[in-house]
């Protein structure tokens, strides 16, 4: 007992646990991953919170998303500060949003914030371009890109907007299951399994 180091506090780890879709094992597992990005940064205790973020360089260059077209979006979406800088937090919130735990609606929310690139609370359509070009690695031509997305806004655009709001895309997911499948399996496929749970489509 005397030897065992302390990172938690329990209320921290009943907090992280109810926050989260993680057991405390596999929330101190992710902690491990978290402090080895970069060790000369992240204290080995976390009792008294400490203001830590690691930069989006470190965490752009997990094997997880490094080969990930969207990885600068994802770390965007779920860093406190919207430039990729994770605090512990973030870093547990983007691996159980992105778990297989996590719920369809939860993850469509999720996808639709990394999507809108302009952060405006809509898909609009050069948000879809973007989107489809990281989708496609750029394999479109800019007429192909532009008819693809004409139709996605023509069949979800509820409201007749000319843009997709969340309703809007949750609508679609519906409608279209394999969409959201897809596009999870773009956001999360190159997770490797480090003794915690692979971010896997859902």
């Amino acid at each position: 007992m005397g030897n065992k180091q302390t990172i938690f506090t329990a209320e921290q780890l009943d907090t992280y646990q109810d926050c989260t879709f993680f057991t405390r094992k596999e929330i101190l597992r992710l902690f491990n991953r978290y402090r080895d990005l970069a060790p000369q940064l992240v204290p080995d205790d976390y009792t008294n919170k400490p203001d830590v973020k690691i930069p989006y360089e470190l965490i752009g260059s997990m094997p997880e998303l490094k080969d990930n077209p969207f990885r600068q979006r994802i770390a965007e979406v779920f860093s406190e500060d919207g430039d990729g800088n994770m605090t512990l937090d973030d870093f547990l919130d983007m691996f159980s949003v992105l778990s297989e735990m996590a719920p369809k609606d939860l993850k469509a929310f999720y996808a639709f914030k990394i999507y809108d690139f302009n952060n405006d609370d809509y898909i609009c359509k050069s948000d879809l371009e973007k989107t489809l070009n990281k989708l496609t690695r750029n394999e479109l031509t800019p007429e192909e890109v532009c008819l693809v997305c004409e139709k996605v806004i023509d069949e979800a655009d509820v409201d007749n907007d000319g843009k997709l709001s969340l309703e809007d895309f949750q609508h679609m997911i519906v409608r279209a299951p394999d969409f959201l499948r897809y596009s999870t399996v773009n956001l999360t496929h190159f997770v490797k399994d480090q003794g915690v749970p692979c971010i896997v489509k859902g």
